[in-house]
Formats: structure tokens, C-alpha cells, sequence
């Protein structure tokens, strides 16, 4: 399954115990109500209101 780039609408705490504020870019793995969200390989699980995806022409530069 490919990943794509998303941005948390809200903070979200990962495995480690970090919470990533409003912002943040994440790998997002998977497709439907819940996702697999990375930040540096640490893991979010994601619902689909925790986060939007970004465009491709957005995440360069």
C-alpha cells in the first residue's frame, strides 16, 4: 500500500508518547475511517477528522 502526506488538524499523541501538534506532516498508510499515521517512525493512529491530506505540489519546497 502506498503512502501519501498528510497535516494533523489536531494534536495527536504517537506510540512514543509525543504529542505532535496541529500541523505537523505525517506518512499516512492505509485508506478508510482510521489510517497509520509516521512522524519520524513513531506511529499515530489516525481517524479520518485527525488529519488532511496534502497535495503533491504542496509538499515540495
Amino acid at each position: 500500500m502506498s503512502r501519501r502526506t498528510g497535516t494533523l488538524l489536531v494534536a495527536v499523541s504517537g506510540l512514543s508518547g509525543t504529542t505532535y501538534p496541529v500541523g505537523t506532516r505525517v506518512a499516512i498508510q492505509g485508506t478508510g475511517g482510521s489510517v497509520d499515521g509516521f512522524v519520524d517512525g513513531d506511529w499515530l493512529p489516525l481517524a479520518w477528522w485527525e488529519f488532511a491530506d496534502v497535495r503533491p505540489e504542496d509538499t515540495t519546497g
